[in-house]
């Protein structure tokens, strides 16, 4: 799909569209009703601002957990440095999920696109020293970062 089509289509269908990018109804909702974009660059600007702090728990509840092997669409695509890791880094990672977890009371989401498990499993570590305002910020700050590269590629021929 391109953007002048995505632009085009009735507000339920590009409501639906971008509830593949982040899975908040009201969020969809406004930046579908923002239309039309004269570039993805927009669309993008406008995806971030209209993301705020109210949707995180929401987001957060339609992303799988980092290293899950049953993660599937685009979280499967944006995880796929975690595929070949070895199998002391996925327990770790397991391990680090479950206590991120405890900590937050939330999934760690993080921007995995184009980062090991390795990397990811550092990074998660380093987060779970934040307190809970600063992590939620963080968090809300990688959602929007997902949500930028999942637009990207919603228009790929556009993006390119």
């Amino acid at each position: 799909m391109t953007l002048d089509e995505w632009n085009a289509l009735d507000a339920a269908a590009a409501e639906r569209e971008l509830r593949q990018v982040c899975a908040v109804p009201r969020w969809a909702r406004e930046v579908a009703a923002s239309r039309p974009h004269p570039d993805v660059a927009s669309l993008q600007a406008m995806a971030e601002v209209t993301l705020t702090d109210a949707d995180l728990d929401e987001a957060m509840a339609g992303h799988p957990r980092i290293g899950d092997r049953n993660a599937g669409g685009a979280s499967a695509r944006e995880q796929c440095g975690v595929a070949g890791a070895d199998a002391a880094v996925l327990a770790a990672l397991a391990d680090a999920n479950r206590a991120y977890e405890q900590r937050f009371g939330h999934v760690y989401l993080v921007c995995a696109t184009g980062r090991s498990a390795q990397e990811l499993l550092d990074i998660l570590r380093a987060r779970l020293g934040n307190d809970p305002a600063t992590e939620r910020a963080v968090a809300l700050a990688e959602l929007a970062a997902i949500n930028r590269l999942r637009i990207a590629r919603m228009f790929a021929e556009d993006a390119a």
